[in-house]
């Protein structure tokens, strides 16, 4: 096959405060034309910053790279101008960035973003990109594109806004695309509606593509080939199907093992409580009867005002019960009134009607003061480590505060003391009570804030999204991590994710939210051999399995095609920010059947 890009012995390092930090150690690969080579690693791997190496978007001031061929159809691009990177990007190269709501213009609608692209590289009239830019909205599935073409990226689902970066970056049908993590923060759904969107635009225009990813699903079903990275190096390369079925490198077996499978049966928990698809129905593991709830929700419902004779019904009238000691996992998609529903259960929103009982006491009618009482029972462990974190405050005062607002040690040496507790109860370094949280990785600001919940030494935690930000070995741990916690403090969790391969290993029972209410609610197992809801189906059969053979097999259709986007996506739905930093979605028609 025809070579289209070879990197050789690609050197790339970091100054900061005189310190010279080595990100990329002498990556070589090479890319042949039409082809998806994947980048697999963990954070910190050095896949993104060779991409930006390749695209050259390194930042001058802190950048350098040290060594190294970009071998570009026959053109070395480390050796070209600011000005001719210009021509080449967007026109040659396209490249499709993690983040798409901070990588759009937010004072630029969608089309004319696209028709710049256009415009300056294929030098047409304004009247010819915006016909081109239309036809480009429609090809990556965005609905109504001359609509669509003069929104703005705040007026977009997060699917979409991912599908109008592909459609700029291929605006100009370039040779290749680099996709750096695309679908890292969508839903499973959306994921594979994007995906099918660069395969299908592969397919029409020949590009190849350099797919960077830390998720071996997406690898399985998308990549021909694929680069392992550690630590900036190259440490093993190889078929996809190579790969995953003889792994000789042991971090591309730890990677591998690390990822839970949808297809593999859950592993039995000695004592824990389990249910049935009947929600009346208690049955327990052991001989001994099962705990009775611990929380019961009764006819919750959440809406939000949202002006203009609006009301957002972003939790529709659900009830729900979680035994003592038991984990139950909530799934849906954004929008599906998941996070909502954890935040009323705790009160951090007012519950428009229902009841929320904690052992039988309804909290959603306690006092200001019963409440602060209350939350020393019930806590919550956010999505996001860093954005929940004081950056102000070192971790001592944070994981402290909690238990200086309880009364519950006498003196600092105390205070002290239990926060070095916590930290080693969770995995970290005693020592690291005095540093601040940007000196942390996720995962270790993910344990922080788990260790900040458990200062107060609740019963009940709202997990909420905590894996999302973070890679599969992550992962991994901070759920081992959970599980070990539960077992030695007799904790309780609702467990509320997308990801439905990693809830499957973790609860006893799942939930399944669509649109505000709780479509199927079984026991874990099976929910997932044996799926009532159309929605559920869905949701399971969009999830990738890290193995070629079987992502080869299976059948990829996008729900719109199956079931419509307006039934089961969110795509035709106005995202609103109901309080800070907490979106939720606002379907535009009514739900067929519901």
């Amino acid at each position: 096959m025809e070579k289209l890009l070879q990197v050789s012995n690609l050197r790339v390092s970091f100054v900061a405060r005189e310190t010279e930090t080595e990100a990329v150690r002498g990556v070589s690969f090479e890319l042949n034309k039409g082809e998806t080579l994947g980048i697999v690693g963990e954070s910190g791997s050095g896949k993104s910053v060779t991409a930006r190496a390749i695209m050259r978007l390194l930042p001058e001031a802190s950048s350098r790279v040290k060594s190294g061929e970009v071998m570009f159809l026959g053109q070395n691009l480390a050796q070209k101008s600011r000005k001719e990177m210009e021509a080449i990007r967007g026109r040659d190269i396209g490249m499709i960035f993690q983040d798409p709501m901070t990588s759009l213009n937010p004072t630029l609608r969608i089309g004319e973003q696209i028709a710049e692209t256009l415009r300056k590289h294929r030098k047409i009239s304004k009247r010819e990109a915006k016909t081109a830019a239309v036809e480009m909205l429609k090809l990556v599935g965005i609905r109504d594109p001359e609509t669509r073409f003069n929104q703005y990226p705040h007026e977009f689902s997060g699917g979409m806004r991912q599908r109008a970066m592909i459609a700029i970056a291929l605006a100009c049908r370039p040779s290749l695309l680099i996709a750096d993590e695309p679908t890292t923060a969508l839903d499973v759904t959306i994921q594979a509606q994007i995906l099918n969107v660069m395969k299908q635009m592969q397919e029409k225009l020949g590009t190849a593509i350099v797919l960077i990813t830390h998720d071996l699903g997406v690898v399985a079903g998308m990549c021909d080939r694929v680069v392992v990275m550690k630590s900036g190096q190259i440490v093993e390369e190889g078929r996809t199907a190579d790969i995953f079925a003889n792994p000789q490198h042991p971090y591309t077996k730890k990677l591998l093992n690390a990822l839970p499978r949808l297809d593999e049966p859950k592993k039995p928990k000695p004592g824990r409580v389990v249910g049935t698809t009947d929600t009346s129905t208690i049955v327990s593991t052991e001989d001994t009867p099962a705990p009775r709830p611990l929380l019961e929700v009764r006819s919750l419902q959440q809406h939000f005002n949202l002006g203009k004779g609006r009301t957002l019904k972003a939790v529709n009238d659900i009830s729900f019960f979680i035994r003592e000691g038991e984990t139950l996992g909530m799934v849906g998609e954004s929008g599906s009134g998941k996070s909502t529903t954890g935040r009323a259960i705790l009160r951090l929103h007012e519950p428009t009607s229902g009841d929320v009982l904690y052992r039988g006491m309804a909290v959603n009618r306690l006092s200001a003061k019963e409440m602060k009482l209350m939350r020393r029972e019930m806590q919550m462990i956010f999505q996001d480590p860093y954005a929940s974190l004081n950056p102000r405050l070192k971790v001592l005062d944070i994981i402290g505060e909690a238990m200086d607002v309880h009364g519950l040690t006498k003196d600092a040496n105390q205070r002290r003391a239990r926060v070095e507790e916590l930290l080693e109860m969770v995995g970290l370094d005693p020592a690291f009570a005095l540093r601040y949280p940007h000196e942390f990785s996720g995962g270790q600001r993910q344990r922080i804030g788990i260790a900040r919940a458990l200062a107060v030494e609740p019963k009940f935690i709202v997990c909420d999204e905590p894996l999302s930000a973070l890679d599969v070995s992550i992962q991994s741990q901070i759920v081992t991590l959970l599980e070990d916690l539960q077992q030695k403090l007799g904790l309780t969790y609702l467990f509320i994710a997308h990801d439905l391969s990693m809830v499957k290993h973790i609860s006893d029972r799942v939930a399944v939210m669509y649109a505000g209410k709780i479509v199927e609610l079984a026991e874990s197992e099976e929910l997932y051999n044996n799926p009532q809801h159309p929605y559920t189906k869905s949701l399971l059969a969009a999830i990738p399995v890290p193995d070629p053979t079987i992502e080869a097999k299976k059948k990829r259709t996008l729900l719109e095609e199956d079931h419509g986007e307006d039934k089961y996506g969110l795509e035709g739905s106005e995202l609103v920010e109901v309080s800070p930093g907490h979106w939720v979605a606002v379907q535009t028609k009514e739900l067929a059947g519901d």
